[in-house]
């Protein structure tokens, strides 16, 4: 860990066990309540983080670090942390940890994010996705074979939920792009997938992500996963093709006003 965290780290201590007058009273009282205590643990990692306390991209310290500073339990970090990363003042890496989000010192990013519209998304993923679907069907190793394998069940257990299908969806499309070896790719459809987390994205997801689209896009993804395990380049390439122009004529449709027929 950094020296920067461990002060960090040593500063909540001393916030949290002798804070002043009404400050105190605030802390102990929201630090009680697990929903009220992740709120306040927000505030404070915001307010630290948006002061530059913690860098762009830097490692903050773990959970169980948190929890000590702040009197507080694993779980209500872990719902803070969350609440950071909805915010995209984090991103959460499963087995590393949780950075400061690097779109912090560029600055115009996440004004990006929220402009792009879900079609506008679709139009750039069609540019993007059948070569990364070509280099994923060359590269990929059978490690990557089985994160796909796995992900893919995943996704058909969550058929009749569309948040966390949509979260197996984007993991899915993520692993074909850390199939492809390629870093810059996968840095690329981080991106992309940043962009699916935005405002416009989500109140479209109620409109399009009906069960019986969800097990469609699953057959999908199905033929997808043996395109790759196959090392079928042609049908790769075939598929998704198909597969983003069906999403964005259910985009499309999705986008009319209620009632019109065309």
């Amino acid at each position: 860990m950094s020296k920067i965290g461990l002060t960090n780290i040593g500063a909540a201590l001393t916030m949290t066990a002798d804070p002043a007058g009404a400050e105190a009273a605030d802390a102990a009282v929201a630090l009680a309540d697990p929903v009220h205590g992740s709120v306040w643990i927000t505030d404070q990692l915001r307010q630290a983080i948006l002061e530059g306390r913690y860098a762009p991209g830097e490692k903050l310290p773990a959970e169980r670090q948190f929890a000590s500073a702040f009197g507080a339990a694993r779980a209500t970090v872990r719902t803070a942390l969350s609440r950071l990363a909805t915010e995209r003042l984090v991103t959460r890496r499963k087995g590393a940890g949780t950075f400061v989000s690097a779109a912090l010192r560029e600055g115009s990013e996440e004004d990006i994010a929220e402009l792009t519209s879900p079609l506008e998304l679709i139009e750039v993923r069609l540019g993007l996705e059948p070569n990364m679907m070509r280099l994923a069907v060359l590269n990929a190793t059978g490690r990557d074979i089985e994160r796909l394998t796995n992900a893919i069940a995943r996704m058909e257990t969550a058929s009749a939920d569309s948040e966390s299908f949509t979260l197996w969806d984007k993991e899915f499309h993520q692993l074909i792009a850390e199939a492809t070896r390629n870093p810059l790719m996968v840095w690329i459809y981080r991106k992309i997938n940043d962009v699916r987390t935005q405002r416009q994205w989500n109140a479209m997801k109620s409109k399009v992500l009906t069960p019986q689209r969800i097990a469609e896009y699953n057959e999908q993804h199905l033929a997808l996963y043996e395109a790759i395990r196959t090392r079928d380049l042609e049908a790769a390439v075939a598929v998704i093709t198909d597969h983003l122009q069906y999403a964005r004529r259910q985009l499309m449709g999705a986008s009319l006003p209620e009632g019109d027929p065309t």
